[in-house]
């Protein structure tokens, strides 16, 4: 899993690809503040090599709670820049901020 921060100068988005290692999954999905945590409008591409990729346009100078979706199961990005505590799923979730 990892996450690629590319920062757009012309305008005030950061351009943020997710990549998430599953060859085995059906589906990959990352879900978060950015996407009301729906699934279907987070679903990754699924590539020859079994990643899953996805780009998303956010916002600068924000930060933005996430969760990936694998198979059903709600998983973390390792490499996030931080966690935090989420009483309503009763777990941490992924902080990535821009």
């Amino acid at each position: 899993m990892s996450i690629k921060k590319q920062f757009i100068k012309t305008k005030p988005v950061c351009k943020v690809t997710f990549s998430v290692d599953a060859k085995d999954a059906s589906a990959v999905s990352v879900v978060g503040d950015f996407n009301n945590w729906d699934p279907t409008v987070g679903a990754l591409s699924k590539l020859k090599n079994g990643t899953f990729k996805g780009a998303y346009d956010l916002n600068k100078d924000a930060s933005y709670e996430f969760k990936y979706v694998i198979d059903g199961a709600f998983v973390n990005e390792p490499e996030a820049d931080s966690f935090k505590w989420n009483d309503f799923a009763g777990a941490e979730n992924s902080v990535l901020s821009v």
